[in-house]
């Protein structure tokens, strides 16, 4: 990549100030100053300092969030809060972006990346790449809603596939019960209990795919993923090394 589109890729600056710094001496990579705009750079290896600060210079990050209630998962939005809100602004300006969402009043695991081939293929349903959720709903839990779950539900606007509901605890008024899908449609957990009769008053996301939500981690944080994270995303997603 050039180094004046690195710095602008990264939002440092402009791409006009960035060539202004770089031609003054500013910018320097890999320990020496680089006066050329149009110098080639490795991103994910060289070091960057600008105005004798250092930068990551990575454009390729990966993350893991623990999703809290009454955020969005959007790039942005005018009115509400997003989960990109949570993240340095690096992060939206590299375009490490949400795979795939969770509804606002859902918490859990949410991963993001740059990498938009890996961000389609995990949602791909062809990959079956399974999501477990815990949920807390109205009503008795049992038998019935476990073979409905199992046969894949009909829905005004599409049939949800084959899911295994696991019932923890069934009670009167209210049941918890864990949830696999493969599939990921707007609102679709809470449309598959409404049509065996059930309301979700809570909805918490586990896993996704190969990872599981890092109990250490309090809603609202986030970390990036560790390069063995990566690969099992990878490898799940059929795009091994």
């Amino acid at each position: 990549m050039r180094l004046d589109r690195w710095l602008t890729t990264l939002g440092v600056c402009s791409r006009s100030e960035g060539k202004d710094l770089i031609r003054k001496g500013a910018v320097w990579v890999n320990a020496a100053p680089q006066r050329d705009p149009t110098a080639l750079v490795e991103t994910e290896k060289d070091q960057l300092r600008v105005r004798d600060q250092a930068v990551d210079g990575r454009i390729l990050r990966h993350v893991v969030m623990h999703k809290p209630a009454g955020i969005l998962t959007a790039a942005r939005d005018r009115k509400q809060p997003t989960v990109m809100d949570l993240l340095p602004p690096v992060y939206g300006a590299i375009g490490c972006m949400p795979v795939g969402r969770l509804d606002k009043d859902t918490t859990g695991i949410l991963v993001f990346t740059c990498d938009g081939e890996l961000n389609h293929r995990l949602l791909a349903p062809g990959r079956h790449v399974d999501k477990i959720y815990e949920a807390e709903v109205t009503g008795r839990l049992g038998d019935r809603e476990v073979q409905a779950f199992a046969a894949g539900l009909a829905l005004s606007d599409f049939t949800a596939q084959p899911a295994t509901l696991e019932v923890l605890e069934a009670g009167a008024e209210t049941s918890r019960a864990r949830v696999t899908v493969a599939e990921g449609k707007f609102h679709q957990i809470k449309r598959m209990f409404s049509a065996t009769g059930h309301e979700v008053r809570r909805l918490h996301r586990l896993r996704f795919g190969p990872l599981t939500l890092d109990s250490e981690l309090a809603e609202g944080a986030w970390r990036e993923l560790t390069a063995e994270e990566v690969r099992a995303l990878r490898q799940a997603a059929g795009m091994e090394e």
